[in-house]
């Protein structure tokens, strides 16, 4: 009896084994946000990025290791400072990128990489999130092309983040009025961008409307009128601020109102990826610990 049960689980076991064997690879198609359709005979296994917040979504959905090549500035998580790095992401190194043998180049839409590595028969992926819904995309899109489960499991735990976030805002500083700064430009955030969308969600109010889109190149002379209660900038480009004509009689200059992020801090909120949740506890805590009781109105 015992002889006949083992043989029953051999037989089990070798069925299984040849219906795996036997399964077809899975062909992949998808359409990326040029509207361009990339079709895969299966799922990707040697990938370039980029892009630093594609990057840390390859790896944040267990795919880290997929990953053989990455843009200079993408260092998060730990393990792709070890990989190769191909220039610039939006103009890229082409011969480092061939010489990786890559499956598919995700990129930006800017990127001028796309057309001569399409052209040298290597599929690029282009994905350029700006606003919540675009990352919400993103992370289904790479899940897709990854063929990893339950992907949106990730946004759920950023978005329960984002929200925890706001929770700890005390009320005498929610409506405070903030200039966010990107970049040197300057580029702010506007409320059309995820950043923007972060703000709004933490209860605060963004001086540049959504309007002016998602990074707008600021006049400064229209921060100078709006007067933020609160501003917040990358230590990078810190040392100008006071210099800029009209700045240094803004309250919020003038009150020492300025949360000043660490170049990593800068990373983690520029990024429109799996750390915004993290972002949004960086600026909550900025507005705990740098917020003057909202004015509700510029003077």
């Amino acid at each position: 009896m015992k002889r006949g049960i083992q043989w029953a689980s051999m037989a089990a076991l070798a069925a299984w084994a040849w219906a795996v064997l036997a399964s077809p690879v899975q062909a992949v198609e998808l359409t990326d946000d040029q509207g361009v359709t990339l079709k895969l005979a299966k799922a990707p296994q040697r990938i370039v990025s980029l892009l630093p917040s594609l990057t840390e979504t390859v790896c944040a959905l267990g795919q880290c290791q997929r990953l053989v090549g990455v843009d200079r500035y993408s260092n998060f998580p730990e393990s792709v400072k070890k990989l190769a790095h191909v220039g610039g992401g939006m103009d890229p190194n082409i011969e480092a990128i061939v010489a990786l043998h890559p499956d598919v180049v995700l990129a930006a839409l800017a990127s001028r990489s796309a057309q001569r590595l399409t052209a040298l028969g290597i599929p690029v992926f282009a994905l350029e999130p700006k606003t919540y819904a675009d990352v919400q995309r993103t992370i289904a899109k790479l899940t897709q092309l990854l063929e990893v489960p339950d992907g949106q499991k990730l946004w759920r735990e950023m978005d329960a983040g984002v929200n925890a976030a706001a929770q700890s805002i005390p009320a005498s500083v929610r409506g405070t009025r903030v200039y966010f700064e990107v970049n040197r430009g300057p580029y702010g955030a506007g409320e059309a961008s995820f950043i923007g969308e972060t703000l709004t969600r933490l209860g605060v109010k963004n001086i540049l409307p959504a309007r002016l889109g998602p990074f707008p190149l600021v006049n400064p002379e229209l921060v100078v009128r709006e007067n933020p209660d609160l501003i917040m900038v990358g230590e990078s480009h810190l040392e100008d601020l006071a210099q800029r004509p009209g700045w240094s009689r803004m309250r919020a200059i003038r009150e020492h109102h300025v949360c000043v992020f660490t170049p990593g801090q800068s990373d983690v909120l520029v990024r429109p990826g799996p750390r915004m949740a993290e972002g949004a506890r960086i600026m909550a805590q900025c507005l705990i610990d740098k917020a003057a009781p909202a004015t509700g109105v510029p003077p």
